[in-house]
This record gives C-alpha cells, sequence and structure tokens, in this order.
C-alpha cells in the first residue's frame, strides 16, 4: 500500500502505486493524479494504461508525465499545468523523489517562492536544496 505524503494541502505525492491505491486516493479525496514513471521502469509496475483506467473508474483526472532522466522543459509545463487542475492532486513515481523534484520545478515556473519549496519538500521528507539554483532560475523568469 502506497504512502501518501502531502507536500501542500493541495498536492502530496507517493511512491510505487497500484489501481488499488488509486482507487484509495479517490476515497480520500484526491481530485486528480499524476503518474511520473515511465512504463517499463520495473517488472512488477502496473502500466500507465491499467492506472489510467483505475483513475477513471474512480473518477479521477489522470495526467502522465513520465520522468526518467532527467527533467525537461516540457515536462515542467506539463506538471505546471496538472498543478493547475482540480485538486488535491497526487503524484507518484518509484518513491515519491522525482515527483517533487517535478512539483518544485513546476511551482516555481509558476512563480512559487524557491526557498517556501524547499522548505516544504524538507517537512515532507525530501532534500531538494541542490535544485535551489534552478528553482530560482525558473522563478525569475515567470
Amino acid at each position: 500500500m502506497a504512502i501518501f505524503i502531502p507536500l501542500t494541502e493541495a498536492v502530496s505525492v507517493a511512491g510505487v502505486m497500484t489501481p488499488d491505491d488509486i482507487a484509495r486516493a479517490a476515497r480520500l479525496g484526491f481530485r486528480s493524479v499524476v503518474n511520473n514513471r515511465p512504463d517499463g521502469e520495473s517488472p512488477d509496475q502496473a502500466s500507465g494504461s491499467e492506472l489510467a483506467a483505475a483513475a477513471a473508474a474512480a473518477g479521477l483526472a489522470y495526467t502522465a508525465i513520465p520522468v526518467a532522466q532527467g527533467f525537461s522543459m516540457e515536462q515542467v509545463r506539463a506538471m505546471a499545468a496538472a498543478l493547475a487542475g482540480d485538486g488535491p492532486i497526487l503524484a507518484f513515481c518509484r518513491s515519491g523523489t522525482r515527483s517533487t523534484n517535478l512539483w518544485a520545478l513546476a511551482e516555481a515556473f509558476r512563480g512559487e517562492a524557491p526557498d517556501t519549496l524547499v522548505e516544504a519538500a524538507a517537512i515532507a521528507g525530501y532534500d531538494i536544496s541542490g535544485l535551489l539554483p534552478t528553482l530560482q532560475g525558473l522563478a525569475a523568469k515567470s
């Protein structure tokens, strides 16, 4: 069973998700899920299509923004768009780290203060301090 870790009141992250976890997220009040895992990352993971079907069955919006290595501006923009949607939102990957990093990049792109993002991630147990220069650069462009 996946553990849902809040970053803010509107955004949480999780590690490996199953269709049952998607249904549980809906019961807990999430409105949208964002899948940051590429298909085939692990032989035992549910496929994106299985997770999308579970989200649809549970009445959740589903967005796939797979991240394998690094982050592109296309991924940052897609995450920013997902974050602007109906929340609360649950983003997931293998451990929650990629989802947390992408959340911070997208929020900086949307104009959130980088120090606030680093602090929120730290409270949730994620050290994203190495992203601070990139977050500052994104925030300066927003």
